[in-house]
């Protein structure tokens, strides 16, 4: 997969945010020198999987409270959510789906995905009734049965806008 670097990012961060041992950025990219890396510079990130072999796409509104499933362009569903409380705002921007864990345990009820951003997944809740507000810690929760709808749905590697 591609990263664009944004402003701000560092390599050891972009590390941390796809999951992928920094050693193994640098040998995929052997032309880039890592003490100087610099917005709209190209990063290969071996191992991951790319957003344009998916066919899916999905879309969260931050201010609206609803996640969209888009298939080749095309809305499949709509689902609520929870997102981040006030100085735990939900991240903008966007991101692919590097994993899925099923039954992570606590908080995230039945189903986690992890997005490329450190810390920061789509996952389901242990408490339904928290759907539709901000009270999260930054993650997108669903309810359980719809992340996992989707979780079964969507591959590795499908892009995920986050947007207010």
């Amino acid at each position: 997969m591609i990263h664009t670097v944004k402003a701000g990012e560092t390599l050891n961060q972009i590390s941390k945010d796809y999951r992928t041992p920094l050693a193994t950025i640098l040998r995929a990219n052997p032309s880039i020198n890592p003490n100087l890396i610099y917005p709209g510079q190209s990063i290969n990130i071996p191992g991951v999987p790319s957003p344009e072999n998916s066919p899916y796409r999905i879309d969260v509104s931050i201010n609206n409270r609803k996640l969209r499933l888009f298939r080749n362009g095309t809305l499949q569903k709509q689902y609520p959510i929870a997102v981040g409380r006030m100085l735990f705002e939900t991240p903008v921007g966007n991101y692919i789906i590097l994993n899925k864990a099923p039954n992570p345990g606590g908080p995230f009820g039945t189903m986690w995905m992890s997005l490329s951003k450190q810390s920061y997944g789509i996952h389901g809740t242990n408490d339904p009734s928290s759907i539709g507000k901000a009270v999260s810690k930054g993650c997108i929760r669903m309810y359980n049965r719809d992340v996992e709808e989707i979780a079964r749905i969507v591959p590795n590697g499908t892009a995920v806008t986050i947007h207010p």
